[in-house]
């Protein structure tokens, strides 16, 4: 008797089940994403299966109220939020509206995920709302619990943060050596928006890009590459990066001259960042320690805070931030704490930057505004990439920022002196 086909034999299949499952990690466990995708994606043996899978738990937790309204248009009884058909529907509804996937393939990839009821349930609803020629709109609808901070915090801004989350962003790279913008601009085919910063259209493998193997660049988002650049250049002073890993603000400082000292108390965060100096061919100290209770041997010239947030601001990358729901106050008393430690390890005449990539103004504007143990040192226009400009003597970026240009991260930026 000839052997029956499992599901997971059905070419495509596996990659779907593997999206489902990131799809549950982030909206039952509240895991990140990028925590949640190593063991699942483990045993998908192909690379482009393995990319189909984030890119569909992607897309589905990005439009995921507008596939949910799509949904709940074609049932005659509500689905409850964490009925499996429902998480079924969403990824098969991100493949087909957003993926531009044909319809036939998703449902010979999607049904078998479920059985009995379900399946005949998520077909049915699939071909009515794919029949009736649905659409996404221009924008994501945010879901609730942000669309209410951020109208809040933002009211003139929150259109054009949703607006900013459409499409999937650009890839930004920071360069080594600053000089080579141009150069290497040309040579990777794309445009700079900040001397030693380069934007590509995504496409391919990072790794097999010109110059990734000679360390001539790293990714780093642009707004991310902000608060390095207010520290300016080190003339071979020392300065600390607080909260390092995986490093692409150690590697600027190191570009920019510092004597660096690069602390985490993550050893594995802390190992991604020593590969990350030795493919560039920088230089750090690297201390793996907590730095509520690690003291140095001497004051530092600069210091580099980027505190551990709610990471809001780096939804158009990481969707599931959108759904996972940060404790506000423990974050905020913790930001707290190593702002005021670090301003007693500053030399006098030091520079002390505090960064957070978020969207939440209790995690950046607000603790800038109580934190009174240094000088105020305003942000200038002229120290911020082509098209920002500071804000109340901070940097403040949103999703919607650099629209014509590919977008940008939302970030938050103070920096003081000590006298």
């Amino acid at each position: 008797m000839a052997r029956t086909q499992s599901d997971d034999e059905i070419p495509g299949v596996p990659a779907r089940r593997a999206a489902l499952r990131l799809l549950d990690a982030v909206l039952r466990r509240g895991d990140p994403l990028d925590q949640a995708a190593p063991p699942v994606l483990r045993g998908i043996e192909r690379g482009d299966d393995r990319a189909l899978a984030l890119a569909i738990a992607h897309e589905a937790l990005r439009w995921m109220a507008d596939l949910d309204a799509l949904i709940d248009s074609a049932t005659k009884q509500a689905l409850p939020d964490d009925a499996k058909a429902r998480a079924v529907l969403r990824i098969m509804l991100a493949q087909a509206l957003r993926l531009n996937l044909p319809g036939h393939a998703v449902v010979a990839t999607g049904l078998p995920l479920l059985t009995g009821g379900p399946r005949r349930l998520a077909h049915g609803v699939f071909s009515a709302v794919t029949k009736g020629a649905a659409t996404l709109p221009d924008a994501p609808t945010l879901p609730a619990s942000a669309a209410i901070r951020w109208q809040q915090a933002w009211p003139e801004r929150v259109e054009a943060i949703a607006k900013g989350l459409a499409v999937p962003p650009p890839l930004d790279l920071s360069l080594r050596d600053p000089s080579e913008t141009a150069l290497w601009a040309e040579r990777l085919g794309g445009h700079s928006l900040a001397p030693g910063h380069v934007r590509l259209a995504r496409a391919g493998a990072i790794d097999a890009l010109e110059g990734f193997q000679d360390g001539a660049w790293w990714v780093q988002d642009l707004a991310a590459s902000v608060p390095a650049r207010l520290l300016g250049e080190g003339q071979g002073r020392r300065a600390l990066d607080l909260c390092a890993a995986p490093g692409g603000k150690t590697l600027q400082l190191a570009a920019a001259g510092w004597k660096v000292t690069a602390l985490d108390k993550s050893a594995r965060r802390n190992e991604r960042l020593s590969e990350n100096l030795e493919r560039s061919g920088l230089t750090a100290e690297i201390v793996a320690a907590d730095a509520l209770t690690w003291t140095p041997d001497a004051p530092f010239d600069a210091i580099l805070l980027d505190a551990p947030c709610s990471a809001t601001g780096t939804c158009r990358r990481h969707p599931d931030v959108l759904h996972r729901h940060a404790a506000m106050d423990d974050l905020t008393t913790l930001q707290s704490a190593m702002l005021e430690r670090a301003a007693t390890w500053l030399a006098p005449g030091g520079t002390l930057v505090y960064a957070v990539c978020s969207l939440e103004p209790d995690e950046g504007e607000a603790q800038a505004a109580a934190f009174t143990a240094l000088t105020p040192k305003p942000v200038t226009d002229a120290e911020l990439p082509e098209g920002l400009t500071a804000t109340h003597g901070h940097f403040r970026s949103d999703p919607g920022m650099l629209a014509d240009h590919g977008g940008i991260d939302g970030f938050f930026a103070a920096r003081w002196t000590k006298p």
